[in-house]
């Protein structure tokens, strides 16, 4: 047995011979790689450029963007974000604009990371009212201020930060000036690691988002067509080209605000002759672009109840229906009123009620069916509440019926306790 001075690699020596007849010998049974030609690498093995706000779904890997909400995230199947190459259908009732806030956030999101944002029926007057960038999601007062103490921390070499704070090293012997630790040889120091951009922000609804440089918004107008012509073929056409066009590594987020309503489409763009071939050809550009497009819908249910027959289609055609049922009036709902989970007094009241039709089922786990952990949220009671930074979907519970003492005391003992332990 011998023994090997440490710290010193081992030398590299000459070719092996192995790999070179293992080389020779799939290049004489392979009539496709010539002699001295390199086969390229799999699939699975090359090196992809990270997207910026694409990430894996933590269910099967597959890439995910956010909507601009992450409370909304959550609840999407288990996969912590919208699969690209999927819909969203969100249906509100009533006179409110609760799912314009929604999609504002997604524009906004998709403004922010670069993404191609496509906008229909609408002017460029509702791309100037899209909520100021505020920072990152779930950061507070401190979070910029803690991003720029780790973003110093990430341009140190890994090697130096196990040295103490005299300069020390790991067995207690001082750095020697103009030298740099010691590598076996051979190797190369790793480089810094890349810092990750955010993958959801915080948004001001009370202030105007600034336009990053390059930052790009297509408004896809609704064309005049007569009552024989669909008025959605242009749409088709427009993000078709836009689509086959651009790179293969651009993100398109598609917005269609208040689908069918007649400030914004003629009278005959309700026909399911228009409107059904319209959903089937965005649902073929979503399964052609997998990988670049995704797509949120709002539909108001005051002028196309559920129970017709053209709306249950337009669910069938989209990958996810959601429905927002805000309360008649805040006033009606006090200090007496439900709470969202474990809502305090300091908490505001929910203004409505949440309801997950259906969410996009992408594996055999069943992602957006009954039961397990990826189908969170369907069939529960949420409730949503809109403030100026936040959309926020939580757990509906009712309080404790007055004259149940036993549970008035277990909620007091709970906030008690909630109040009182500290770390």
């Amino acid at each position: 047995m011998s023994f090997r001075k440490r710290n010193i690699g081992l030398s590299s020596g000459s070719p092996r011979t192995p790999a070179l007849s293992l080389s020779s010998s799939l290049s004489s049974s392979s009539n496709s790689i010539s002699a001295g030609e390199v086969p390229p690498l799999p699939t699975a093995a090359k090196i992809s450029t990270p997207v910026p706000g694409v990430r894996p779904s933590p269910l099967d890997g597959r890439p995910t963007t956010s909507t601009g909400t992450p409370t909304l995230d959550g609840f999407l199947a288990g996969h912590a974000g919208l699969a690209l190459g999927s819909s969203l259908l969100i249906e509100e009732s009533g006179t409110t604009d609760f799912a314009g806030a929604l999609l504002r956030y997604y524009a906004a999101e998709g403004v922010v990371q670069g993404h191609v944002v496509h906008v229909v029926g609408v002017g460029e007057h509702w791309g100037r009212e899209l909520p100021g960038l505020v920072g990152a999601a779930g950061g507070e007062d401190g979070g910029e201020s803690r991003g720029t103490e780790r973003r110093e921390r990430m341009k140190i070499a890994w090697r130096y930060e196990r040295l103490g704070a005299g300069g020390m090293g790991a067995r207690g012997a001082p750095p020697i000036p103009g030298r740099t630790p010691a590598t076996s040889a051979g190797s190369t120091m790793p480089p810094s690691p890349a810092i990750p951009s955010a993958f959801c922000h915080t948004f001001d609804l009370t202030k105007r988002l600034t336009f990053p440089a390059g930052s790009t918004i297509n408004f896809i107008p609704v064309p005049a067509a007569t009552s024989n012509t669909s008025p959605f073929s242009d749409i088709v056409h427009n993000l078709t080209k836009q689509l086959s066009s651009g790179l293969p590594t651009t993100i398109h987020r598609l917005v269609i605000p208040t689908l069918l309503s007649p400030a914004l489409y003629p009278s005959h763009a309700s026909r399911p002759q228009h409107i059904l071939a319209f959903l089937h050809s965005l649902r073929s550009l979503l399964r052609q672009y997998p990988s670049q497009l995704t797509a949120m819908v709002t539909l108001p249910l005051s002028l196309y109840p559920r129970c017709t027959g053209l709306v249950r289609w337009i669910e069938l055609l989209s990958d996810g229906v959601l429905e927002l049922a805000p309360f008649p009036h805040s006033s009606d709902f006090g200090p007496s009123a439900g709470t969202s989970g474990a809502a305090t007094g300091q908490e505001e009241q929910p203004q409505g009620m949440l309801k997950i039709h259906r969410l996009p089922v992408f594996n055999e786990r069943g992602g957006g069916g009954s039961g397990g952990s990826s189908s969170r949220g369907v069939g529960d009671d949420l409730a949503f509440t809109v403030s100026r930074r936040k959309f926020v979907i939580k757990p509906f519970s009712l309080p404790p019926v007055e004259g149940d003492t036993e549970a008035q005391k277990g909620e007091a003992e709970s906030k008690q306790t909630k109040v009182d332990i500290d770390f």
